[in-house]
């Protein structure tokens, strides 16, 4: 219970900064800190780390430039604040990783857990600095020239920011790993997976009205942590 209780009172802190910060709403703040406990309790201190990780770069990418993107009509829609919907969409994955995770006690579930959270970390920066970093950016399904903040537009600088958000959170699964290497290998390549992911359905499925963007980021991270997982049985 000690230890319940003093999990719990480091989740208010966080998202009650997290919420005076106007990073989360009402909601929001509540998911976050269910999700937090969660990861905390029964993953531990590693993918909570990855967790608020994830969380802090979201907000830094989102505030980049933010007057610009709202000129711009690209700006994240809630004036950068996010809702419970949105914690969902990208912490749920995690979440159900660390279940299965701590029930059987295999790797391959470390593996789905941080490269799902890779996956969102790389998506959220991918996006926020994508949109005002990136030239030139093409339609993925297509590769033809688009605007920035559209459905499916990827570029090299959204790449490569999603890359970076990826191995920050990547090297918070090494002290896990009996591989390291091939730990961290499985995680980026289902961040990379993810994050691509995501931007296909977006240009497809999104733009159809079929999912929006909160399922379309649980389906991405979702699936980029069965890729992380099915990368690292592989290598076993």
């Amino acid at each position: 219970m000690e230890r319940v209780a003093a999990e719990v009172a480091v989740m208010l802190i966080l998202a009650l900064g997290a919420y005076r910060g106007r990073a989360l709403d009402a909601k929001g703040t509540l998911t976050a800190l269910l999700i937090g406990v969660t990861t905390l309790h029964f993953g531990g201190v590693y993918p909570f780390l990855a967790l608020l990780t994830f969380m802090v770069a979201g907000v830094v990418a989102t505030r980049y430039r933010f007057s610009e993107k709202l000129r711009l009509g690209i700006a994240q829609s809630g004036l950068g604040v996010r809702s419970w919907r949105n914690v969902l969409g990208n912490g749920l994955p995690a979440v159900i990783f660390i279940a299965v995770e701590y029930i059987t006690r295999q790797d391959v579930f470390w593996a789905a857990t941080f490269a799902s959270i890779a996956t969102a970390s790389g998506d959220t920066l991918a996006s926020e600095l994508g949109k005002v970093l990136g030239k030139r950016p093409r339609l993925i399904t297509t590769l033809k020239p688009v605007s920035p903040g559209e459905n499916g537009a990827v570029s090299i600088q959204g790449e490569l920011a999603a890359l970076l958000g990826i191995l920050a959170v990547g090297v918070f699964s090494i002290p896990l790993a009996s591989e390291p290497l091939r730990m961290l290998f499985s995680i980026v390549l289902g961040g990379i997976v993810g994050v691509n992911l995501d931007s296909l359905i977006g240009a497809t499925l999104e733009e159809r009205g079929i999912t929006d963007n909160n399922s379309t980021n649980f389906i991405a991270s979702f699936c980029g942590g069965c890729v992380g997982a099915l990368t690292l049985s592989l290598l076993m």
